[in-house]
């Protein structure tokens, strides 16, 4: 799948660029097509079908940059949105069959170094993969799981610029931190399936619950929450938001078997 890890690495750095950067395309979508021209040098992905297909998934992760930072801001076009992410996937995974084995000077690097966990003469394939798996999991995974919530109206979109918030009163202003504790939690999770450790794993998703419990308990009893933004919406935000959260994380882990 070495076509996919490439994909996924450059997925998770235009997207972390672009949270970087206030919602902004100026510099995410010229970091992805550098990320996958680089790294298809580096792995030496450079037979003509690796390049020729390379390059086409571009186009997958261009329009999934602009269509999911459109629905976020106007709440429109969250189809598209998820139909250019799930459609890279699948689709780099149904040609993967041609993919040129990933080597170059990576693979020979890796072979070399003895890497903590690794050691040397590591599969550089499933190591681009796992980086590539880390990196949506801490910047694409934020930007699905807000998509979904303005979808099913857990949240309201912003209208003043790519990722930006609405002013309006949102159920995430009752339960913070979630941008941070999410992907801390999903590569937690990851981590802990990629070593084996399924039931501890598990015990995370339940320890959040434990954690958001209070929240949810102090906005039930005041029947309020905060700035007019009541229980019912509060609890649909955490449960849509860690439902779609543990999912990308899942999906992940079953890539990498």
């Amino acid at each position: 799948m070495s076509w996919l890890a490439v994909w996924l690495v450059a997925l998770g750095l235009a997207d972390l660029v672009r949270a970087g950067t206030g919602g902004s395309l100026r510099w995410s979508l010229p970091a992805g097509a550098v990320t996958v021209l680089g790294l298809a040098l580096l792995t030496g992905l450079t037979a003509p079908v690796d390049l020729v297909v390379l390059l086409a998934s571009l186009l997958a992760l261009g329009l999934w940059q602009r269509l999911s930072a459109q629905a976020v801001a106007t709440g429109t076009g969250h189809v598209g949105a998820l139909a250019s992410l799930g459609g890279g996937v699948l689709w780099l995974l149904a040609l993967s069959g041609w993919a040129s084995p990933a080597g170059g000077p990576v693979g020979r690097w890796l072979g070399w170094a003895d890497l903590p966990l690794l050691g040397p003469g590591a599969d550089p394939g499933r190591v681009l993969l796992v980086v590539g798996l880390v990196l949506v999991n801490l910047s694409t995974a934020n930007v699905l799981v807000r998509l979904v919530l303005v979808a099913v109206g857990a949240m309201r979109p912003g209208l003043r610029g790519d990722l930006a918030t609405s002013d309006d009163p949102q159920p995430s202003d009752q339960l913070r931190g979630g941008r941070l504790l999410g992907p801390m939690e999903r590569v937690l999770i990851l981590g802990l399936g990629l070593a084996g450790q399924l039931t501890a794993a598990g015990l995370v998703i339940g320890a959040k619950g434990l954690i958001r419990f209070p929240e949810l308990q102090a906005t039930r009893k005041d029947g309020s929450g905060v700035d007019g933004v009541g229980i019912d919406h509060v609890t649909e935000y955490f449960l849509v938001g860690s439902f779609v959260s543990w999912l990308v994380a899942l999906v992940s882990l079953a890539l990498t078997r």
